[in-house]
């Protein structure tokens, strides 16, 4: 077999969601890359496990220390039997079980020049400010593409480095626009009035590059070369030259082309002190820039200290911080920011880890597959809203009693972020978490505490043993209730009374809506989150302090999950789409397939 024919193969069971969102190409240039991940913190193997799940061709974890007691806190690899040991050593053990299509090597010695020029991507997560400028030098004249994160406490960064000559083939998440064409005027610009049925209009925006198909009378549009097209009203489009062509008939579909970028990428070296941010926010940038400012200084602190600022006493370290730091003109605001990011810089969370971890391994799933538009160049975040004010004894917010649905994509992330911060592993705490649905091969590439022995499990009980393994004293009870109307025997009045909050990644609006109207009734906070492609969303409810939970429309009904259609039909209409998906696979698709391929 040829190594072209090879590389075609991939696993569409495995990776069939990803591969609805990305493409084929895209995986096939995934599946070719090699990945570099220096430090297997909280952080970097957050990004290692979220590289290696989508696919990549090999993943080398770099660290050169052993686990010590304060990395159990984030490292949802490491236990205390690991303390002393290498973690690279101790987390290749674990990340090798996530994809079997993914080869991950530890390596425990220096970063040499001639090792990182075997990589396609470097990632530097716990890295002195020195090597993160040397490394980022070389890969950046060697056209490595290169990435930095970083987490503080509530603090966080992403940088990116993808060279001065980097090309993204697909820069948007969005589907291509299309719209049928109701007229085309013979001219030099020609217009094209847009055919539509309602007052939204084209989803056409100046720039755009388009193609034409099966246009009568004006042939010589179809399959023309792209056009770019200006935008002169909700209807009408300027489409170019169409002087010299046959008059325009009737008929004809006019679509977006998504055409390569050519973006250009500055060092880590040449961005330090003129720093280009990834947003146009006025606030964002001002904090950015005091974010900027503080993380630069914290590196001069760890170079004249040898340490980071100490929690105990607070005031003398954030002074010295606070003096390290190059802000002309500091405000007051810009200080009390440095002085909370200086208390904060002791503290690893696994929350903050997962956010920086999440962007930063997107990031690095863009460079390889040149998929959607990359980072430009810095991105700062912090969540200090979350801070208590006054003194509070934070072991009161670890004793909650939570009804967790789902244990999907979101569900194992939330599981293992509760585990990691100690939630419900005091006396009294419980995790209640009910999933109806059984472990299935595409589950694998998206939830990683499932295996693939886990097939065919009862999804709960899977999550729950495997933060058990994570964090031994968390107390969480599974169970593998379908949540709505019919099971409020499991889940009534003495239920919600004694929670402390509920947390949901529910898959269907009939059951999120239940589940917000319980908790509007019962005055219980909820977390409720979910995805859908490229796109997230996330929904907070606190009794008497934001607005209820609203009533969720169900759309139009045809969307349901596919577990729930092939496993637990449980009404009329899950029996209808079953039977449409069948009809549309057979007599659709497959002539729509046969009939694009003969064009």
């Amino acid at each position: 077999m040829s190594a072209t024919e090879d590389l075609l193969k991939i696993d569409e069971e495995l990776y069939s969601r990803q591969l609805y969102v990305l493409g084929h190409e895209a995986m096939q240039k995934m599946a070719t890359a090699t990945v570099l991940v220096s430090g297997m913190t909280g952080l970097g193997v957050e990004i290692a496990k979220n590289v290696i799940l989508a696919g990549v061709k090999s993943v080398t974890l770099h660290d050169q220390d052993d686990a010590q007691w304060r990395d159990l806190s984030s490292q949802f690899y490491l236990s205390e039997n690991n303390v002393g040991q290498n973690r690279a050593k101790v987390s290749q053990e674990h990340l090798s079980k996530l994809n079997d299509n993914v080869e991950v090597i530890p390596h425990t010695s220096e970063l040499t020049e001639n090792f990182l020029a075997t990589f396609k991507v470097v990632v530097l997560t716990n890295s002195s400010l020195k090597e993160q400028l040397d490394i980022s030098d070389f890969c950046h004249a060697n056209q490595i593409c290169f990435v930095l994160a970083n987490t503080k406490g509530l603090a966080g960064q992403v940088f990116c480095d993808f060279g001065e000559n980097f090309v993204v083939y697909d820069p948007s998440e969005a589907d291509p626009a299309s719209a049928a064409i109701k007229h085309i005027t013979l001219g030099n610009p020609g217009l094209l009035t847009v055919a539509h049925d309602d007052e939204q209009g084209h989803f056409f925006m100046d720039g755009d590059w388009v193609m034409f198909s099966e246009i009568e009378g004006m042939t010589q549009l179809n399959g023309s070369k792209p056009r770019q097209i200006c935008v002169k009203g909700k209807n009408t489009l300027e489409i170019g030259d169409t002087s010299s062509f046959s008059p325009y008939q009737h008929g004809g579909i006019i679509t977006q082309v998504k055409m390569p970028q050519k973006h250009s990428y500055k060092s880590l070296r040449a961005c330090m002190a003129n720093p280009k941010f990834n947003t146009q926010d006025s606030k964002k940038m001002f904090r950015y820039h005091t974010l900027h400012a503080a993380f630069q200084a914290l590196h001069t602190f760890q170079n004249k200290y040898g340490r980071l600022p100490i929690i105990i006493p607070w005031q003398e370290d954030a002074d010295m911080l606070v003096e390290l730091v190059r802000i002309p003109a500091m405000d007051q605001e810009q200080e009390n920011l440095i002085r909370t990011f200086a208390y904060g810089c002791m503290g690893d969370l696994s929350p903050m880890n997962s956010f920086i971890g999440g962007l930063a391994a997107q990031e690095v799933l863009k460079a390889v597959s040149g998929k959607f538009t990359p980072l430009d160049q810095w991105l700062y975040f912090d969540a200090y809203e979350c801070l208590p004010e006054g003194d509070h004894n934070l072991r009161r917010y670890l004793q909650f009693l939570i009804l967790f649905q789902k244990s999907g994509a979101i569900g194992c992330e939330l599981l293992k972020n509760f585990a990691m911060i100690g939630l419900a592993a005091g006396e009294g705490g419980e995790i209640t978490v009910t999933d109806m649905d059984i472990i299935e091969k595409s589950n694998l590439n998206r939830q990683f505490l499932f295996r693939p022995q886990d097939v065919s499990k009862q999804k709960s009980e899977v999550a729950a043993a495997a933060v058990r393994r994570m964090n031994p004293n968390i107390n969480v009870i599974a169970q593998k209730n379908q949540v709505g109307p019919d099971t409020e025997h499991f889940y009534g009045d003495d239920f919600f009374l004694g929670l402390d909050g509920v947390v949901s990644a529910l898959d269907n609006f009939q059951a999120r809506n239940h589940v917000g109207e319980r908790c509007v009734h019962y005055l219980k906070p909820l977390l409720d989150s979910g995805t859908d492609g490229t796109m997230g969303n996330a929904l907070v409810f606190v009794p008497y302090l934001t607005k209820t939970h609203g009533h969720i429309q169900d759309g139009d009904g045809r969307d349901f999950p596919l577990c729930t259609l092939r496993y637990f039909p449980s009404n009329i209409q899950h029996t209808i789409q079953w039977a449409r998906n069948q009809f549309e696979d057979l007599f659709k698709r497959r002539a729509e397939d046969t009939n694009k391929f003969l064009r």
